[in-house]
C-alpha cells in the first residue's frame, strides 16, 4: 500500500499491486489492473520509489517472520 495526493489535495492510499502503468502527461496518470484511471500530484519516478519502498517493507518482513 502507498500515499499518493490527488490533484485536489486529498491524500489516499493505494493498493500498488493494482497498479498497471504509469505516465506523465504532464500529470502523472496511474492506470489500474481494473481499468481505472487515477490522476495524482507525485511524479512518475516518486511513484516508483515509493512502491519499491512498499514491497521493500514486506519482503522485510516476510524475512524476519522465518
Amino acid at each position: 500500500m502507498i500515499d499518493v495526493t490527488r490533484m485536489n489535495g486529498k491524500q489516499f492510499t493505494l493498493n500498488s499491486d493494482l497498479i498497471e502503468t504509469i505516465e506523465e502527461t504532464p500529470d502523472t496518470v496511474l492506470t489500474l489492473t481494473t481499468g481505472k484511471k487515477i490522476i495524482v500530484k507525485e511524479s512518475r519516478q516518486d511513484v516508483k520509489n515509493l512502491v519499491k519502498l512498499a514491497r521493500k517493507e514486506i519482503f522485510a518482513s516476510d524475512k524476519e517472520d522465518n
